[in-house]
């Protein structure tokens, strides 16, 4: 007996829902990560995009353990710009009161895919919204409910 192997043409993609209010970025990144890469599916294979797609809303209210959402001493995501000496920096609740609050979440998750050319095709399939609202009511996406473990999500 033996296992198939998987081709483009074997594989179902389905579209999933999850709602982010007072979830911790991590334990939620890590799952959205492994979703996108397939890694729940029995049939997973390392070079095919078998994951689904995933339709996050209420990215804006996501949650940090610990002190990481402080101000002063709390998590700083650094960038270059290219030219000397021009690191910037920013922390985690100035990015979450901006003007693009989902980058958090969508950061997160890019850092949590290897490094390779296939992370910017899976990052295609991952979905943020700010709000309640989002655009693919017409994929009749299917509630993912990760409150399954206490540590998911801050109570407030």
């Amino acid at each position: 007996m033996q296992t198939g192997l998987y081709r483009k043409k074997d594989i179902k993609k389905e579209w999933l829902l999850i709602d982010a209010k007072d979830a911790v970025v991590g334990r939620l990144a890590s799952q959205i990560a492994k979703i996108l890469m397939g890694k729940h599916k029995p049939g997973y294979v390392p070079y095919l995009d078998c994951g689904d797609n995933v339709v996050v809303v209420n990215a804006d209210k996501v949650a940090f353990s610990g002190r990481k959402a402080a101000k002063k001493h709390g998590k700083v995501y650094y960038r270059h710009t290219g030219y000397v000496g021009g690191i910037k920096q920013c922390s985690a609740s100035q990015i979450l009161s901006g003007p693009f609050p989902e980058r958090v979440l969508q950061m997160a998750v890019l850092r949590m895919l290897k490094k390779n050319a296939r992370r910017s095709t899976l990052m295609k399939n991952l979905k943020l919204f700010k709000g309640e609202e989002h655009v693919h009511k017409a994929q009749n996406p299917r509630i993912l409910d990760l409150s399954c473990n206490s540590k998911n999500f801050i109570k407030s």
